[in-house]
């Protein structure tokens, strides 16, 4: 059961101009529900893309970035579901090509100007024949606001889609953002086991929305974990179409800045999302870091915390053992901590000080936050002025359910 994911109705997605969505069942997801979407994009789209960092990376994440890094020009984008294309050596990337070449020759393009994208079960090969023998029916399925049904064609364990759309006001020019993301498990950045698209039709210049990108994605998807696993197959894409009129080609520009968090407040819904709906939880929880010397002193003990088997099977249990927390911070690899001058609250309540237990802490206020389905953990180390936040789950038995029965 997803915790409190909210699913735009499909009157409220709007279309971004420049996009086309096609979508088809190619027989690849074991259900033999839709599992094959295809982007479409306008002339003169600038298209950037993140990947994960794991050395096992999949052979559609291999080709995508080789095709950006070669192809100025990027016109389409062709997801499958139920095979990651992973750990599947040269054949995996023979595969991943064909996709690329067969599509583009339906839509007279260059192969360099296709990006692929799988995702599923690791170390099994892709039924290429299937994924290329449906690619016709995608391409003939194309519509202009089809992105509700590519947020359905895109999960796998996710029990519910991932939508943002919204629309801002650039000059006097109303600008669309829309996207959508998926994911459950295996999430770890940098990246997690994920898919995000995201398209304006505002006009950004190419080597600005690479710098962008990067930016977006450490501020979103880059901020989520559910169980500490980074996949093979993580891929964040922005697309920026420029049929709007406006173009944004420097941060001087009159309109980088509300469009730039524009694009990161969706990112960061579209990544929290996927944390609500990770597999097994009942409870989203935010941890924020205060006061830390660096960037990285906040994310090493939010991440410690935030992956702690221990921690998040007590908030499962809403048992106040809240000891796991402070053990933790102390093995997050901090070697000068002080914790004497450390403090934490659960919620509204003071729960540690002093290298301790706080004076007023009473069991029962932990246990009243922990009952919430929403829940902030505020970890001030007192060390400096930065501030991280990353955003977890609990674990519960389904977790476990769910993940040793995936291929079946």
């Amino acid at each position: 059961m997803a915790v409190n994911l909210q699913i735009p109705a499909e009157s409220e997605i709007h279309a971004v101009a420049g996009v086309e969505i096609g979508i088809t069942a190619a027989g690849i997801h074991k259900s033999g529900r839709p599992d094959l979407t295809v982007f479409k994009l306008a002339p003169n789209s600038a298209v950037a893309g993140v990947f994960t960092t794991n050395r096992f990376r999949a052979a559609p994440v291999q080709v995508s970035e080789a095709h950006l890094h070669s192809d100025a020009d990027t016109r389409a984008l062709v997801i499958n579901t139920g095979n990651a294309n992973a750990a599947t050596g040269e054949s995996g990337l023979q595969n991943a090509r064909t996709t690329c070449a067969e599509l583009a020759e339906l839509l007279d393009l260059r192969p360099s100007q296709v990006l692929p994208f799988s995702t599923g079960v690791i170390l099994e090969p892709l039924p290429v024949e299937k994924l290329v023998a449906a690619l016709p029916a995608a391409v003939g399925s194309f519509g202009a606001n089809r992105w509700f049904d590519a947020a359905h064609s895109i999960m796998t364990t996710d029990t519910q889609p991932k939508i943002h759309s919204s629309q801002i006001t650039l000059g006097d020019t109303l600008t669309t953002i829309t996207g959508i993301s998926k994911g459950a498990g295996m999430i770890k950045p940098n990246m997690a086991t994920m898919l995000g698209f995201l398209a304006t039709d505002a006009g950004i210049a190419p080597e600005l929305l690479k710098e962008m990108t990067r930016s977006i994605a450490n501020r979103s998807f880059n901020r989520i974990t559910i169980d500490g696993d980074t996949s093979t197959n993580d891929s964040f894409i922005i697309m920026a179409t420029g049929q709007n009129g406006v173009m944004v080609d420097s941060v001087a520009s009159p309109h980088y800045a509300v469009l730039y968090q524009a694009l990161t407040a969706a990112a960061a819904e579209l990544a929290q999302k996927i944390v609500r709906d990770a597999e097994g939880a009942t409870k989203f929880m935010t941890i924020q870091v205060e006061n830390a010397a660096n960037e990285a002193e906040a994310l090493k003990v939010a991440y410690a915390v935030a992956q702690s088997p221990l921690v998040k099977t007590a908030f499962y249990a809403s048992d106040p053992n809240l000891g796991r927390i402070l053990c933790a911070i102390g093995y997050a690899g901090i070697k000068d901590l002080d914790v004497s001058k450390l403090r934490l609250w659960l919620g509204d309540v003071l729960v540690a000080e002093e290298g301790g237990r706080a004076a007023s802490y009473l069991e029962e206020d932990g246990q009243r936050v922990m009952q919430e389905a929403e829940i902030v953990m505020r970890i001030d180390l007192n060390r400096g002025t930065h501030n991280e936040t990353v955003y977890t789950c609990d674990f519960s038995h389904d977790y476990v359910t769910i993940n040793a029965d995936y291929r079946s």
